[in-house]
């Protein structure tokens, strides 16, 4: 990780459906946040260091396991756990986390484990470009838990949550009706050419795990931002201004 930047990690949660495009996990986080207020993004945050503690005995890794763990306490959707707790003892992980009780602590009490294996690395975005806050972001991916699982938000947390496919969050952005900061963006841009997890997964697998770091460049007198190509993304650039960075 960037040691000028904050280490976090992301999950994209991804439920398929017949005969439509998968649907994503996203939240939207509070107004009053310090960093991208208002934005939707996926569940995710920082790499504490409990994380780094319980993924050691686990043979796993703090960015798996952050990822996992914030998304339980941001939706209660328990991603990448086996076997997949019924919702009521998601729902209790989700405030025992809350009211920071260790997470090693809930999943051994309920007969849980991590599934690593079912977290495909799928980016890193490591911005430099201003930002309240800077962060160094391992984007997974996986397959959303078997059942009709509805997000559980907390107040202060997330304003809400919903299932919802990359092409519509794409197109409320374009309307206006959303916010979107740059590496949501592009990544939405790149999930929306699957039709299903096994596609995104095999798609993020077939590209390297390089830090993505955007710079500014100037053509014809406009500033872009831009974005190494060969990482899987189908657009690199977009003009800066009126870009919205979080």
């Amino acid at each position: 990780m960037d040691d000028a930047a904050i280490p976090a990690a992301t999950l994209i949660l991804v439920r398929d459906r017949t005969g439509a495009a998968p649907e994503l996990l996203m939240v939207e986080r509070a107004r009053g946040m310090a960093f991208a207020a208002g934005a939707m993004v996926f569940p995710g945050g920082r790499i504490d260091e409990d994380d780094h503690a319980f993924a050691a005995t686990i043979g796993s890794s703090a960015e798996a396991v952050a990822a996992v763990r914030e998304t339980i306490e941001e939706t209660a959707i328990p991603a990448a756990l086996d076997p997949v707790p019924d919702a009521m003892t998601a729902r209790g992980l989700q405030q025992s986390l809350l009211s920071a009780t260790p997470f090693a602590e809930l999943i051994e009490q309920a007969g849980l484990r991590i599934d690593h294996g079912a977290l495909v690395p799928f980016a890193r975005w490591v911005p430099k470009f201003h930002a309240v806050r800077r962060f160094d972001t391992l984007f997974f991916v996986a397959r959303a838990p078997a059942g009709d699982w509805q997000p559980q938000v907390v107040a202060g947390e997330c304003a809400g949550a919903s299932w919802i496919s990359a092409g519509e969050v794409l197109r409320r952005d374009a309307a206006g009706a959303a916010s979107l900061i740059f590496p949501t963006r592009r990544t939405l841009e790149r999930l929306a050419l699957h039709r299903d997890f096994d596609a995104i997964a095999a798609d993020a697998r077939a590209h390297p795990i390089a830090p993505i770091s955007p710079w500014v460049e100037e053509r014809e007198g406009e500033r872009f931002i831009t974005i190494s190509a060969g990482l899987g993304f189908p657009v690199t650039q977009e003009k800066l201004d009126g870009l919205w960075r979080g």
